[in-house]
């Protein structure tokens, strides 16, 4: 499955447009992270714990949006956005949403 940011690809025509795919998830802090990342905030630097949370989160929301293309029988995917938002306190959701697209080599 192609994938990008950009509306086309430069060397593919899109053939047909399937509509829209998205995935996501949502999250919640762990408490021992927390504390790790108080920890952490107190003498500055990266909080890998929540980078690790939130690399993982991007990971399986894009995973899910190529399978819902996949089901569509598309064979990339255009405009590819992540977004987030605040569920509730402590939780997030991220998302990844865009074109799913039927490709045929220029």
């Amino acid at each position: 499955m192609l994938i990008t940011t950009q509306d086309e690809f430069a060397d593919h025509h899109i053939t047909a447009t399937l509509g829209l795919v998205r995935g996501n998830t949502i999250r919640a802090r762990h408490v021992g992270k927390d504390i790790l990342a108080g920890l952490r905030n107190l003498v500055g630097g990266e909080i890998t714990e929540y980078t690790k949370m939130l690399a993982e989160s991007r990971e399986q929301a894009i995973d899910r949006m190529v399978a819902a293309a996949t089901r569509l029988g598309a064979d990339g995917i255009v405009c590819v956005r992540l977004t987030t938002s605040a569920v509730m306190q402590g939780a997030a959701e991220l998302l990844a949403y865009g074109t799913a697209v039927k490709l045929r080599n220029k």
